[in-house]
């Protein structure tokens, strides 16, 4: 249809192309742009000869066709039957209206009989668009819909996240994972699939045995009857594990075989890939409408349970989650939640298999993994919820990045809880070394030097580390200078400027009105004075910063300076 529909479009592009300057003359009150759809759809459905035009044809066009495809009811309404108008008299007055059409006259009379059915439908339409946008923020989605849980999760206390090694050592007891990578080994290379099957019945039975599942009894093709050999097939496909081929095939990867990978990353990483899969473990019913009326039960579980602090009874879940299905969908809601038996049942079974959650009696309880999982799931969503790596598994560089986006009351909290699990000595050799990670991160710096100036005596031996590396030595001389170790370097004055370029960046990036300020606070002269001298320091971002005092500074003198300590700079840069 797509090919059908550029044929057409092509053919008549340069008739419209000419209707339209001819309506600029002939017909300035109709709106041509309205014509297009109309025409392309008579080429489409009634007549392959653009010049010939029916009085039936047109009715069924304008009350049967346009409804249909029209995109803005409104405008149609005011000027869809004008503008066709317009265009009729145009083939008629340009000899383009062939001898088999209907007269001029008749069109334009068959237009006037439908005008105000049509107008009609163009009003009911859009009232079903105006009722549409209105239910909009009224309807609640699906089972599984997290907006409807906003509020709640941002007012949940802190989550916190275990670590990685912990998380993929999870991970690879993942018994869908292992199942999948089975199933994936068993495809193969190149496995021509079906168009309306992907396997024969033979080929379905052998793959249940590769996983591990049973022969369903069923009198009917056996491929119909395993809704879980399919769910892990599309889990398969999600890890990766198998791709399309060329032609109906489908190819194992290379290495699925390696699955549990040794890499605790590449591990999460195959795992966050198969993460959407929880929507399989949504209830599968015969009735197509029943199936839908739970649909998003599986999510719904999971965030039930990580606003209830990671665990609730089974029984109370279950009847929220049935109340919850009968006020979504009145008319169903109720029938299908019957209909499943037990609805909890699949989602459980397949959260299980994925890692996320665990029974034990009739409390069902989130895993590390699972509470990871559904913090993503939550994210990817667009909502926010405070989550934060363990304090006792936080890495220095997590507490650094994770501070800057803090309130100064919680970062310092978390700074203290961070530092009561090290010796001092160890926690400055920590910060100071991820603050080493990126010369270009000026507020990590920043940060670290001021947590490790805190220790006084017990970071000596980190700071005279530090006076290695280029981006940490004017810190390291500085505190070195203030704590009187024999034999420190004194700070110099190419380090007092790479302060105050770490400074001005991590203002810079505050925004354009705390960047001014930050000028301005230390005078015109003042930074006429470094900008004479700054453009040396071979600091990272010395030369944005000064192409931004060229732009943003009030003082045109100072602009001027700070172009030509730019040009200076990119001079210099360039050697």
């Amino acid at each position: 249809m797509t090919d059908r529909i550029e044929v057409a479009a092509t053919e008549l592009r340069p008739l419209l192309e000419e209707f339209i300057m001819w309506a600029r003359t002939n017909a300035p009150e109709s709106d041509p742009e309205l014509v297009g759809p109309a025409a392309l759809w008579h080429r489409l459905a009634f007549s392959q000869d653009l010049g010939t035009w029916k009085r039936a044809d047109l009715r069924n066009l304008l009350l049967d066709r346009m409804p249909k495809v029209v995109e803005d009811p409104d405008a149609a309404a005011d000027g869809m039957l004008p503008a066709v108008d317009a265009y009729l008299t145009f083939l008629s007055q340009t000899g383009r209206l062939t001898k088999r059409s209907d007269s001029l006259a008749d069109l334009q009379a068959e237009l006037d009989d439908v005008e105000d059915e049509f107008v009609d439908l163009m009003e009911e339409l859009l009232d079903d668009t105006e009722g549409d946008d209105g239910d909009e923020g009224e309807e609640a989605g699906d089972l599984g819909d997290f907006e409807q849980f906003a509020d709640e999760l941002a007012e949940l206390d802190t989550i916190r996240l275990r670590p990685d090694s912990e998380l993929a050592e999870a991970a690879r007891r993942a018994p869908l994972i292992a199942k999948a990578r089975d199933l994936a080994l068993w495809v193969g290379s190149g496995r021509r699939v079906g168009e309306e099957t992907l396997l024969s019945d033979a080929e379905v039975e052998e793959a249940l045995a590769a996983v591990g599942l049973p022969r369903p009894e069923t009198d009917g093709p056996i491929a119909e009857a395993v809704p879980q050999l399919w769910n892990i097939w599309n889990l398969a496909v999600d890890l990766e594990f198998l791709e399309p081929g060329e032609g109906n095939t489908v190819t194992v990867q290379d290495d699925t075989a390696e699955w549990p990978f040794d890499d605790d990353e590449d591990v999460l990483d195959a795992w966050m890939l198969g993460l959407h899969s929880v929507d399989y473990g949504d209830p599968e019913l015969p009735d197509d409408d029943l199936t839908m009326a739970l649909t998003g039960l599986t999510r719904g579980v999971l965030v039930r349970l990580l606003l209830a602090g990671g665990s609730r009874d089974l029984d109370e879940l279950a009847q929220e989650l049935a109340e919850a299905a009968a006020d979504l969908d009145e008319e169903l809601g109720a029938d299908a939640w019957e209909a499943a038996g037990d609805p909890l049942a699949p989602a459980i079974d397949w959260l299980s298999g994925y890692g996320m959650v665990e029974l034990q009696g009739r409390t069902l309880s989130l895993t590390p993994l699972g509470t990871e999982g559904v913090v993503h799931l939550v994210d990817d969503a667009d909502i926010e919820v405070d989550a934060r790596p363990a304090i006792e598994s936080m890495s220095a560089h997590e507490l650094l990045a994770l501070s800057a986006e803090l309130p100064e009351d919680e970062a310092d909290a978390e700074f203290a809880a961070w530092m009561r699990l090290r010796e001092p000595g160890k926690a400055a050799e920590e910060l100071l070394e991820a603050a080493a990670e990126d010369d270009n991160d000026a507020l990590i710096r920043v940060q670290a030097a001021s947590v490790v100036g805190t220790l006084g005596e017990a970071a000596i031996p980190a700071w005279q580390a530090a006076l290695k590396q280029p981006s940490l030595r004017p810190y390291a001389a500085t505190h070195l200078s203030q704590l009187g170790v024999e034999g420190a370097p004194e700070p110099t004055p190419d380090d007092t400027h790479w302060l105050i370029l770490d400074m001005w960046t991590i203002s810079a990036g505050l925004g354009r009105s705390e960047f001014v300020s930050s000028l301005q606070d230390i005078g015109p002269e003042m930074v006429n004075n470094l900008l004479e001298v700054i453009w040396k320091i071979p600091h990272a971002h010395v030369e944005e910063l000064l192409d931004l005092i060229s732009q943003v500074h009030p003082d045109k003198q100072v602009a001027k300076a700070a172009r030509r300590a730019l040009y200076k700079a990119r001079s210099a840069s360039s050697v």
